[in-house]
Parts: structure tokens; C-alpha cells; sequence
């Protein structure tokens, strides 16, 4: 997962790119950058680390120009250094290209093998860099040809805003599977991920960018091309169960009243005798509030958060996220000492984060716990994004219901069925990728590449 901004038609475009990137900063805590441009001359500064590390006074002021394009990582592809930060930054001739990435490519692999067969050099090993090259090779026909024919070769996820000189471009996959925004600031337009960047700069939502659109704004205002087609959308549905902020609008639609609608469709399934409901937070406080709502339950704060501690499912290796474990969460004695206690929470993908989090409420004297889940189990790898890549790290590809309670020294669980996470999403399931739950992916993951596709 990742997070990403661009900027046009503002004069301090580096500043609200930083801005934007600080509100986006739960989507990759790895890396940030900030490529910008006055039209002729480009500027960047990228560096590991958080945005608020990466960035101040002094380096933003060295980013002047009008056009701005901002990225955070989280790797899901390509190793934690400093080569692999985005945005991806290149000379080609006389043009200049800033790429900032959102999702993953299901056929990179092949496609970059056929790139380094007929020369191409790479300088990273993020697929990313794929997608330059391949706009590189079609540059003759004009940018916006050049867009699709690379749109028509990629397969998977994508959501990419670009910086090519004067102009900033924004384009999606055609099956929509990462968010992408449009919004307007001051006369000028800004692009993001969620919409949670256009309110910490007072920017105004106007609409998401389209599946499978090219959108290319510069001087003379935006304009819209028709990219890619698909015979059918697959937003990620595990944007709105987890990863995005709950006071975005993704997909046209707020997280917080996704989540809590989740908590509701959960008590409808499972409706508990406790004496109060509690989340993890923070990412099950929403569906625990609609949970307690619906099931006429008092809602508690039974576990206090650290919040100077970073997400513990985006920590990119298993010892930092035991430690996380240990250090973000602290359970409240006075409330769980002797009481039946209804735990909810987002999902379960690996399991140890549970196991550590159950076993301090049993040791700050909880009579009964049990947890209700507000998603089905994780069964199954995602190859668009999100960091659940194997299926032997999913503790729900390998264990019964059951066998996941005893482990967790539960008294009960209850993962929300598919039905009721439908239902709660208006109950159109074609218009999700519910791959992790399924393991039928809209995008096949053994993905061919013919010979002559590139051949011009």
C-alpha cells in the first residue's frame, strides 16, 4: 500500500503536497517524496522514513513550482531503499517524468524481462519503473496514446498521478481496485487517495477519478480521455474493512459509515450477552460502535492506544510487529477486572497480534471474552497491494473457526459472513475485489505476455 497526491495550479504546490502526504501517512510509513515543477525546471527531495522526518521548512522552500507530486510507501514490491522511494523521477530526451504508484502489477515480472531483452536498464527493482519504461517506448505517438498503450500492457492495480514537465496526469486501472480523488483548491486541482488530504488543506471534493480514465490537467484546465475498459469494477473492499483513514470518502462512499454498518450486520449475526462491547482500536472502534448501537450494549474503551506507535499491520517484518504489539496497547484493569467482555475488531490475518492482545485482557482479570470479526476470513493473497502476499502467513487458510478460537484462548469468535459484509456495502458484490475472501481474483494473476505486443 501507498499514498499519493498531485498538485497543479498552486504556487506553493510542494506545501500542500507535504500536507496532503501527512494526512495520507497510514498508508506507507517507509518512505516519502516530492517531486516538483514551474513548468521548465523539476525539482525532488525523497527519503526513508516518516513524512514529518523527511520534510521541513528548509526542504520544501528548495521545491518550488507550481505542479507538485507526492508519494508515502509501504513496499509491497521492490525492497525498503532509498533507490525504490518514489515518486519514481527520469529524463527521457527532453521530458522529465515524476511517477508516484499506488497498487501492484500482476504481470511486471514478465513484462520487465521483455524490457531488459530488448535493453532497457533499470535503476530499481519496483514494477513501478516498469510502467516508465513502457511510456518511454510509446512517447512518439503523444503522451495520452503513449498512457494507454502502457494502460493496455499493465495488468492489476493502479492508481498513478504523473508529473510530465508542465502537465499533471492522473490515471487508474479500469477495474478501480486502489482510490483516487479529484478535487479543486484555489482555482487549481489536486489528485489523492482519500479524500482526508483535500480537508486538511480545505480542498474541495468534486468526484473520484474514474475506472479506467486518463485525466490530464495543465494550463488550459482538465481534460478527460477514455484509458482501458473492464467488463467489470473490483474496488478493494479491504480499503474500506481497514486500511483507509474512516473520515475519507473512498469509492464514492465514507469509511466511518461502512465500518459501522459492519458492526450492525455483525450484530444481526451474533447478538452476545456482555457487559459491555470494546474495540481494538483503533482500526474496530467504528464497527464496535455499530455493534454496540444495534445490540443495545454499553461501549467501552477497554484497551488504551499509544498513539506515538506506528500501525502495527503495516510494520515490514514480524519482530517489529510484536514489539508494536507490546508498546501501542494497554489494557484499562479497572474496567475489564471480572467482566464478560465483547471484543471487535477489523480482521485477523496473521493471528499473533490477537493472540498478544486477548491474552493482556485475560491477564487484567476479564471473565469472558469473546471477539466478533468484522469481515470474513482471510483465506487467500492479495496481488493488487495489500501486505497479506502468502497464503501460509493467513491463519484462516489453514485453520477452522474453531481452531482459531482455541489459539487465541477465546471463549468465542464470530467472523461476519459474506453475505452480511454484502449487505453492508449495499449488496452489490460485483463491484468488489473480494479476492482475499474468495480467492477468485478479477485480474489473473498468471498473467501472459505475447512476444509481439511490443513490437510498433
Amino acid at each position: 500500500m501507498c499514498g499519493i497526491i498531485g498538485v497543479f495550479g498552486h504556487k506553493e504546490a510542494a506545501k500542500i503536497a507535504y500536507f496532503g502526504l501527512y494526512a495520507l501517512q497510514h498508508r506507507g510509513q517507509e518512505s516519502a517524496g516530492i517531486v516538483t515543477s514551474d513548468g521548465k525546471n523539476v525539482a525532488e527531495h525523497r527519503a526513508l522514513g516518516l513524512v514529518a522526518d523527511v520534510f521541513d521548512e528548509h526542504t520544501l522552500n528548495q521545491l518550488p513550482g507550481h505542479i507538485a507530486v507526492g508519494h508515502v510507501r509501504y513496499s509491497t514490491t521492490g525492497s525498503t531503499t532509498i533507490k525504490n522511494a518514489q515518486p519514481f523521477f527520469v529524463t527521457h530526451g527532453k521530458n522529465t517524468f515524476a511517477l508516484a504508484h499506488n497498487g501492484n502489477l500482476v504481470n511486471a515480472h514478465l513484462l520487465r524481462l521483455e524490457l531488459e531483452r530488448q535493453g532497457s536498464l533499470f535503476q530499481t527493482t519496483m514494477d513501478s519503473e516498469v510502467i516508465v519504461h513502457l511510456l518511454a517506448k510509446a512517447l512518439r505517438k503523444g503522451l495520452v496514446e503513449a498512457i494507454r498503450e502502457t494502460m493496455d500492457l499493465i495488468e492489476g492495480a493502479y492508481s498513478i498521478v504523473l508529473l510530465a514537465q508542465d502537465k499533471l496526469i492522473a490515471f487508474r486501472d479500469p477495474y478501480g481496485f486502489r482510490p483516487l480523488a479529484l478535487g479543486m483548491l484555489n482555482g487549481g486541482y489536486i489528485v489523492a487517495s482519500e479524500t482526508c488530504a483535500f480537508d486538511l488543506v480545505q480542498a474541495q471534493y468534486l468526484r473520484d477519478v474514474r475506472p479506467g480514465e486518463i485525466l490530464v490537467i495543465d494550463e488550459n484546465g482538465l481534460t478527460s480521455y477514455e484509458g482501458a475498459k473492464a467488463d467489470r469494477l473490483a474496488h478493494c473492499i479491504f480499503e474500506f474493512i481497514y486500511f483507509a483513514r474512516p473520515d475519507s470518502y473512498i469509492y464514492g462512499e465514507n469509511v466511518y459509515a461502512f465500518r459501522k454498518r459492519l458492526g450492525i450486520e455483525l450484530a444481526n449475526e451474533c447478538r452476545l450477552e456482555a457487559d459491555f462491547v470494546m474495540p481494538f482500536p483503533d482500526s474496530g472502534n467504528y464497527a464496535a460502535i455499530g455493534y454496540a448501537q444495534a445490540a443495545g450494549l454499553p461501549f467501552e474503551m477497554g484497551i488504551i492506544r499509544n498513539h506515538y506507535v506506528g500501525r502495527t499491520f503495516i510494520q515490514p517484518s514480524q519482530s517489529m510487529r510484536d514489539f508494536s504489539v507490546r508498546v501501542k496497547l494497554n489494557p484499562v484493569k479497572e474496567i475489564l477486572r471480572g467482566r464478560k467482555v465483547a471484543v471487535v475488531d477489523d480482521s485477523l490475518v496473521r493471528g499473533t497480534t490477537s493472540r498478544t492482545r486477548v491474552r493482556a485482557i485475560k491477564e487484567a482479570g476479564a471473565h469472558e471474552i469473546s471477539m466478533l470479526i468484522s469481515c470474513p476470513p482471510i483465506k487467500y493473497p492479495c496481488f493488487y497491494g495489500i501486505d497479506f502476499p502468502t497464503r501460509g502467513e493467513l491463519i484462516a487458510a489453514k485453520h477452522s473457526v474453531e481452531e482459531i478460537r482455541r489459539y487465541l484462548e477465546l471463549d468465542l469468535l464470530h467472523y461476519l459472513s459474506l453475505e452480511g459484509l454484502l449487505r453492508a456495502g449495499g449488496g452489490d458484490g460485483k463491484r468488489f475485489c473480494l479476492a482475499c475472501f474468495t480467492g477468485h481474483y478479477p485480474v489473473p494473476i498468471q498473467a501472459s505476455l505475447s512476444k509481439d505486443i511490443f513490437e510498433n
